[in-house]
């Protein structure tokens, strides 16, 4: 027999979460929101060892588990295995109560999202995306029946489903922030991938031209001083400043929980360097929680 469904630790919060469902329906962006929650995440667990496992998040010796919360993926790459599935939860269940989450979605919206990212079904055998949708349903009804709360996710986007668990799974009154890093760079190296904002810094004065400053950094403190002494520089970390203070508001509000931001001059040395610093003295006094990386610095 199941505990209470709806058990959780002292600061409000689940601290046990097994995911599984149909392979497309969401299990991969739900353990990212996971992640951003602060869970240990493990995906693809042998069934076999969940037992095991519960042990790393009951209380130690110490007094402290080794894990303070977790979520698992379980689903249809177990194979056969996966028809313990009810068994071994019922082990885990005598010490400590999982909370099931099963995700789930219609055959042709499974079907869609198959196609769009051309990714091949696990349990496809050669007879199709749609047949090999329904295998798994039908492999997965007893492991359904275990649930503690079924996501249909037909209806989510990336973005509504994750803000959805974030609400469900957050700690009472926890605010998650939007995590900041400022890459500085050399567009003559390359430009960074993944960038989610990019500022072109090579307008601006450049101390490369100055015999005394070519050789140090954008950190010394006289190229900040000859850079700061610029009304150029200043005007543009203002404007930056003032864009990036209107902006990261809005992508917490959409759910975002990093944000890269890319700030490239020609070398990477001087001009980029001192914007990244600015601007990352400049959100941190806003209360952002931002970090600052010179890629090209020492180059």
């Amino acid at each position: 027999m199941k505990k209470n469904k709806n058990q959780k630790n002292e600061e409000g919060q689940t601290p046990f979460v097994i995911v599984t469902g149909l392979s497309g329906s969401g299990m991969s962006s739900a353990m990212k929101a996971f992640e951003d929650l602060g869970f240990f995440c493990v995906d693809n667990l042998p069934v076999s060892l969940l037992p095991t496992f519960t042990r790393l998040l009951l209380p130690s010796r110490e007094g402290h588990p080794s894990i303070e919360k977790a979520a698992l993926v379980i689903d249809i790459r177990e194979g056969r295995f996966l028809s313990h599935f009810p068994e071994e939860l019922a082990k885990a269940r005598k010490r400590l109560e999982p909370y099931v989450v099963f995700f789930e979605a219609t055959d042709e919206v499974l079907q869609r999202r198959f196609s769009e990212t051309r990714r091949p079904h696990p349990a496809d055998s050669g007879s199709g995306v749609l047949d090999a949708i329904r295998i798994e349903r039908s492999q997965l009804a007893e492991v359904r029946k275990e649930a503690d709360l079924i996501v249909d996710t037909t209806s989510h986007t990336v973005h509504s489903l994750r803000a959805f668990l974030l609400s469900r799974f957050r700690k009472q009154d926890e605010v998650l922030k939007l995590r900041v890093e400022i890459l500085s760079f050399g567009h003559k190296y390359g430009v960074p991938t993944q960038l989610d904002l990019l500022f072109d810094v090579r307008h601006l004065p450049n101390p490369y031209f100055e015999n005394e400053l070519r050789d140090l950094p954008g950190t010394n403190p006289r190229v900040i001083e000859f850079l700061d002494g610029e009304s150029e520089v200043r005007e543009t970390i203002r404007r930056f400043s003032e864009l990036l203070e209107y902006l990261l508001p809005q992508y917490e509000r959409e759910g975002k929980s990093y944000l890269s931001i890319g700030i490239g001059c020609t070398g990477g040395r001087h001009r980029s360097v001192r914007v990244a610093e600015v601007l990352k003295e400049s959100l941190a006094k806003k209360d952002f929680d931002v970090s600052v990386n010179h890629r090209d610095v020492s180059k």
